[in-house]
């Protein structure tokens, strides 16, 4: 999971990206970067950390130039220590192009080996974002003519990059002298929206992101996502062309989006992300109702913040209180995707803290948005009960995470994944709960879906199911086997 923005303008970009990452920079913690085109002339500064810390005054002096993109990150491949991975890439030939990226590439062997044994291109990293750049650039070398280069070269390009690449991919590059270019991969797994407004001077200036709300806050109207396959390239004059260039597209946008990973404020295949919540939370409590006996249940409360939209509908519907019994200092980063056990454990203490009174003599239903490895889960719990708990219900509005999510998301390993393998009551003992409940599958579909286009969601992590083919058991073992490496 990352967030990428791209901005062209007819005003320098380098402060409007930069806040445009600050926005999206609950989509990861470890890097950002930015890059910029003055003319032909690619500017670019990356470092670690948070989007506050990692740009100086004289840093964002050198980020010249009315067209832009930028990223941040957290580690699915490569190491989040490593500054080298850090987007945005850049390649030199054909034009200089500068490209990031949100997403997991899972062919990633056999492209390398082509790129290296038959493409001639050199890989300085481990990134499939530098092999993703790469790819593009090798077609638009094979696709463009001498002379200038047109819409129609791009997209050939493109449509020939989706047939050689599988996996997870929402694109924004800059071809440097030419414009800004943004695709995402046939099934529109990761999310991108564009946005436009029209300047003093009348020129139209264009946005794309990763969400909604950074066209919002920019002061954007938001037109619309890019369809699955389908890749939108700008003009440094700021005419827009589009083309479907992917063979079968489907739209199968990722579950964990509305779940989790996505601020509630934003709107995502022309779904409210808050919204969806709000219907998680009304599905959850069906469920809790038929398996919890009546009056078990004292007080419902969330784990701040992505779960309380569902945990005031869970009690709405319930008839049971809601009370906020924990307290987040949003000066902790999202353990989620914090790159290690032993710091997630860590960071728990520090991120949340329980109010004693209101969970002394109680038997307390906490809800949260998802339970992946447990860690998180299994500290609440010990919290809720160190407070003076007397029972502990747990609750995901999710189902239960049973299988490695590959798409972009950390959570490759079978043997973290606490449900995996495991009965429910099995989870409950190891997480320390009383009771542990999990939103069904085909409620989770329904509500996230209702009263959109969408009929499908990229759900592998719950059902084991990979919308794009490819991923195999000896695959999920070469993955695990790298992670340990």
């Amino acid at each position: 999971m990352c967030g990428i923005i791209g901005l062209l303008s007819s005003t320098p970009v380098n402060q409007e990206l930069y806040d445009g990452l600050a926005l999206l920079q609950h989509r990861g913690q470890d890097s950002t970067g930015i890059a910029t085109a003055d003319g032909a002339r690619i500017h670019m500064h990356k470092a670690k950390g948070y989007v506050r810390e990692a740009y100086r005054t004289r840093d964002m002096r050198t980020l010249k130039g009315n067209v832009g993109i930028g990223h941040v990150r957290y580690a699915t491949r490569g190491s989040a220590s490593e500054a080298g991975e850090a987007q945005p890439f850049y390649v030199n030939a054909p034009y200089g192009i500068v490209l990031v990226h949100n997403g997991n590439i899972v062919n990633t062997r056999e492209l390398t080996l082509k790129l290296r044994k038959v493409d001639r291109r050199h890989l300085n990293t481990d990134s499939d974002t530098e092999l993703l750049l790469n790819v593009l650039a090798h077609e638009l070398q094979q696709a463009s003519s001498e002379g200038d280069l047109s819409p129609e070269q791009i997209f050939t390009s493109v449509a020939r990059l989706h047939e050689l690449v599988r996996g997870s991919y929402a694109v924004i590059a800059v071809i440097a002298g030419h414009g800004l270019l943004a695709f995402r991969d046939p099934f529109g797994i990761r999310p991108l929206t564009v946005g436009k407004r029209v300047a003093e001077d009348g020129q139209v200036e264009w946005a794309v992101a990763s969400e909604s709300l950074v066209h919002e806050s920019g002061g954007y109207e938001s037109v619309r996502d890019v369809a699955p396959g389908e890749a939108v390239f700008i003009t440094n004059g700021g005419e827009m062309f589009t083309r479907q260039c992917a063979q079968h597209p489907r739209l199968v946008p990722c579950a964990f989006e509305f779940v989790y990973l996505a601020r509630p404020d934003s709107v995502m295949s022309g779904i409210s992300v808050y919204e969806a919540r709000l219907r998680l939370g009304n599905c959850l409590a069906d469920t809790i109702a038929r398996y919890t006996p009546r009056g078990d249940i004292d007080v419902v409360m969330p784990i701040p913040d992505s779960s309380r939209p569902a945990a005031m509908q869970v009690a709405q519907k319930l008839g049971i209180e809601y009370r906020e019994g924990f307290f987040k200092n949003r000066y902790v980063g999202r353990t989620f995707i914090m790159p290690g056990q032993a710091q997630r454990r860590k960071s728990v203490r520090q991120k949340l803290n329980a109010l004693g009174r209101e969970f002394r003599g109680k038997n307390v239903l906490i809800v949260d948005d998802s339970i992946v490895r447990g860690t998180t889960s299994r500290e609440i719990i010990e919290m809720a009960r160190s407070a003076g708990a007397s029972k502990v219900t747990f609750c995901s509005a999710a189902p239960a995470v049973r299988h490695p999510q590959v798409y972009g998301i950390n959570m490759p390993s079978r043997r973290e994944l606490i449900a995996h393998g495991k009965r429910i009551p099995e989870i409950a003992a190891e997480l320390g709960a009383d009771h542990v409940i999990y939103q069904e599958v085909d409620d989770m579909l329904a509500a996230i879906t209702e009263g959109s286009r969408v009929s499908e969601l990229e759900m592998s992590c719950f059902t084991g199911e990979y919308v794009t083919g490819y991923v195999n058991d000896e695959y999920l073992a070469w993955v695990e086997a790298t992670q340990q490496s």
